[in-house]
């Protein structure tokens, strides 16, 4: 017998609603389903749902699918790959399909959310959004390879339409914005590196190379310890079911990370 009272869908709306936010919002979603904890009838669905219907058909909800899977394996670290096996593991893995890749550490409500009937899913072979909503053709239907967390990326579309970020049950470590940050500011050790991904073509699968960043996420908590000490106006921090909950404005916080970037990186 399940005695446990269930995180309702009436409920998970009003504690969105709580948090700020309303119809007709753009929202990068970062998710912890764990972390709201206690029985969610439904799980993900119904979280992605609620959320969904507190942003109206005027809304829009996104949030990253990234698959750092689709690397080069001569890059993996976390275990390495045995170099005899790069060439067979360059030669068995499967190319990019928005369709069909699943998502790489994005979470269980991220990758349900990707396969949900009307969201859309940006061409990016490592750094691809799944959007659902308003803006969701026009922030997918041109995702730029190189740099593809900065300016030619639906983060950008979200920090130009003023849009915020929510953190259900995360961290800054995982804050994707702040990469965006990264290409703004100017900082200490910033350079270009070559990255490679397989793709399908007219040809057939090919392995495609394009330029990024150095990305380094290690200071990126202590970005929004920061941030909350210095504009805590900008944080707005409550709870969804279990789970500790705060809504950013995506601009503000993009804004704010780059000047701390060029200020202590």
């Amino acid at each position: 017998m399940i005695t446990e009272k269930p995180i309702s869908f009436t409920q998970l709306k009003t504690e969105f609603a709580a948090l700020g936010i309303q119809p007709g919002m753009s929202i990068l979603l970062h998710s912890s389903l764990k972390s709201i904890g206690g029985w969610i009838p439904g799980g993900a669905e119904t979280v992605i749902l609620a959320l969904e219907d507190v942003l109206g058909s005027e809304g829009t909800l996104m949030m990253p699918t990234q698959t750092s899977q689709l690397t080069d394996p001569k890059l993996w670290r976390y275990p390495p790959a045995d170099p005899r096996w790069w060439d067979l593991i360059r030669e068995s893995m499967p190319p990019y399909d928005p369709d069909f890749t699943v998502t790489s550490g994005m979470g269980i409500i991220a990758e349900t959310f990707r396969k949900q009937r009307g969201v859309l899913r940006s061409l990016h072979p490592h750094v691809s959004f799944a959007v659902w909503g308003k803006h969701a053709q026009a922030w997918t239907e041109k995702h730029e390879l190189d740099y593809g967390l900065g300016n030619g990326s639906p983060l950008q579309h979200l920090y130009d339409a003023k849009g915020y970020v929510l953190m259900l049950g995360t961290e800054y470590v995982t804050n994707t914005s702040i990469h965006l940050a990264e290409y703004h500011a100017e900082w200490n050790d910033k350079k270009t590196i070559m990255m490679d991904a397989p793709v399908m073509t007219d040809k057939g699968k090919q392995w495609i190379r394009f330029r990024d960043l150095n990305f380094n996420s290690d200071d990126f908590d202590d970005i929004g310890a920061n941030l909350e000490t210095d504009c805590p106006h900008l944080v707005v921090s409550g709870t969804v079911g279990n789970a500790r909950a705060r809504l950013i404005s995506q601009p503000a916080l993009v804004d704010y990370a780059a000047g701390w970037l060029e200020t202590n990186r």
